[in-house]
């Protein structure tokens, strides 16, 4: 190729955290198939070779050490005179760990830039064990540009990039892992078109897929020219290999246009999410299915059919466990789904071991109220079943509460709230219903569950109930879950008070209950499952409260800052202060 173009490849992968042999593996076949389309360089995502995020794994010198050699390794294929490669890995330097990514060309590690600017918010750790490295130059590659690498948040801020354009930079190529949340594809490109806006530089914007215990990543990157224009849209949620073609025109680099896929949004791209989140979590960790307690209700539905679609039918194996308060339209539900997924699907009644329990219970709770007890042991007895299960057979226990339950602790330890991982741990009740709904009438693209209703109306029709007691619906301890679902977004979503709650109508003593619900229920929340992150503030990465806690929002109006009481806040020199 001449000097005025260039092929790169985006490899938009999926590795697995500390994995460095398989991630190495799935480098050299994404370099082997750019090499056979004519690619000058093959770029992957953040930390490719190790994993994003490796959390404290990656201060393991073994681990470091690793690391190291398989770049190493890389290195030296590509003294082949193929594609070069950008690849991401953790680099200890004079005794300090950076998040680094090197160009590979020639044989040899040709360079190595430093990402400088360390998320330490939300989801993200990294001033933990990493060191932030010097504003970066650009790399010369190839005697034919000058390539800006600024890493992940590097482009969130303005230095990194500005820096990079100011020394001669020609092509921005950001490796990412940016995790999905709700909104956040539409903040990348925001970001991406400030950045070259400011640098008058085109950029990628590559990002890795895949689930990562409660993290999922949903790629959908692309390729941004300077005049803004969308040259490359990658697909969101499924790996992709592309290759993009450059011309320099003008004294400037441009793509040229290219495919432009279809991104999931909104409820889809939930669905998407937890999927993947789903599919991942057993894959990576080598189950060879999974099991869950499908109830007739609504929960367990959907998580049914989410693991259908991850795993396909054949792996995955629904018990019903009914009690004698089990309606017979629970069975008859439950039926029905099982046999629109397609899964394996058996009836274990739990009377006869409820009642084994009577003659240890009886009299040690003699003289009490035994209502709440008998109820948990009936969750605990399913909670039991499902796990010997899972010992025996090998594949891992799907639980299945939603956030709308788990912020209000209506889940019962060591009982539902059982199991390995929970596909809808960060949706609310009437979040789950809508998704049962857009499943009904939608296949996502590499789903390998059914077309047309996986769960039937009759689920979505009934009043939602544990089945714990008799005539029991949820209602009769929560407020309707319309009514809870608004309060709980603005208790944990947007952290609003109380007072803020009730003038925007809610009725105080509801708000009230639910804070108290929300408050003390962080105990059960801290050994709950992890589960897939959908929001901007799932419980867990994004929402960390101490169980010992003796504040209570009291319901007074917002305090007023500076109402006469304080003197001199931030003015230092012995202003004295009164309260």
């Amino acid at each position: 190729m001449s000097s005025n173009s260039l092929r790169i490849a985006l490899a938009q992968l999926n590795p697995t955290v500390g994995d460095i042999t398989g991630n190495a593996a799935k480098i050299g076949a994404a370099r082997a198939s750019a090499r056979q389309v004519g690619a000058d360089l093959v770029m992957f995502p953040e930390l490719f070779l190790c994993g994003y995020p490796p959390e404290d794994l990656v201060l393991k010198p073994a681990f470091q050490d690793a690391c190291r050699k398989a770049c190493e390794a890389l290195a030296r294929e590509t003294a082949d005179g193929g594609p070069a490669l950008l690849v991401g890995l953790p680099w200890l330097e004079e005794g300090r760990l950076y998040n680094a990514y090197a160009l590979l060309d020639g044989g040899l590690i040709q360079s190595v830039r430093f990402k400088v600017d360390l998320p330490n918010y939300g989801v993200f750790d990294e001033k933990r064990v990493f060191s932030p490295g010097p504003l970066p130059g650009p790399v010369v590659f190839r005697d034919r540009v000058r390539l800006g690498l600024p890493v992940c948040e590097d482009i969130w801020g303005e230095d990194v990039v500005e820096c990079l354009a100011e020394t001669g930079a020609e092509i921005l190529l950001s490796p990412n892992g940016s995790p999905f949340r709700r909104g956040v594809m539409d903040e990348r490109m925001s970001v991406a078109v400030a950045r070259i806006v400011e640098s008058g530089l085109p950029l990628v914007y590559l990002n890795q897929i895949g689930g990562q215990d409660e993290l999922v990543f949903d790629g959908a990157s692309f390729v941004l020219n300077a005049d803004r224009t969308l040259a490359h849209q990658l697909p969101a949620f499924r790996e992709s290999l592309v290759v993009t073609d450059w011309v320099r025109e003008g004294g400037g680099w441009q793509c040229k246009p290219g495919a432009v896929a279809e991104i999931e949004t909104g409820a889809r791209a939930d669905y998407a999410a937890c999927v993947l989140g789903l599919r991942d979590y057993v894959e990576k960790n080598r189950f060879p299915g999974v099991v869950l307690g499908l109830s007739g209700g609504v929960d367990s539905a959907l998580c049914a059919a989410m693991a259908v679609d991850a795993l396909g039918p054949e792996r995955v194996h629904a018990v019903m466990l009914p009690s004698r308060f089990t309606a017979q339209r629970s069975l008859d539900d439950a039926k029905s789904c099982a046999d629109a997924l397609g899964l394996r699907y058996e009836i274990a009644p739990i009377a006869g071991p409820l009642a084994g329990f009577e003659p240890v219970l009886a009299p040690l709770l003699a003289g009490t109220d035994r209502r709440i007890a008998d109820e948990n042991l009936q969750s605990r007895i399913r909670g039991t079943i499902l796990m010997a299960i899972s010992n025996a057979q090998g594949s891992m226990l799907v639980t299945t509460g939603n956030k709308s339950e788990m912020s209000c602790g209506y889940a019962t330890l060591y009982g539902d709230m059982s199991g390995g991982f929970n596909p809808v741990k960060d949706l609310y009740k009437t979040e789950i219903y809508r998704l049962c709904t857009l499943r009904n009438g939608w296949r996502p693209i590499g789903a390998l569950g059914p077309d047309g209703i996986v769960v039937p109306a009759s689920i979505l029709e009934r009043p939602p109930s544990a089945e714990l007691s008799e005539g029991q619906t949820d209602q009769d301890m929560l407020p309707p879950y319309d009514v809870l679902d608004a309060i709980l977004d603005g208790l944990v979503e947007q952290e609003l008070r109380v007072a803020d709650l009730v003038a925007k109508g809610h009725d105080p003593v509801i708000v009230q209950r639910v804070e108290q619900m929300l408050r003390r229920a962080e105990y059960k929340r801290r050994q709950a499952a992890p589960g897939v992150k959908i929001t901007a503030r799932n419980f867990g990465r994004d929402r960390r409260y101490p169980i010992v806690n003796g504040f209570v929002d009291s319901g007074e109006p917002a305090h007023v800052p500076n109402g006469g009481l304080v003197k001199g806040v931030g003015k230092g020199g012995g202003e004295s202060f009164d309260f």
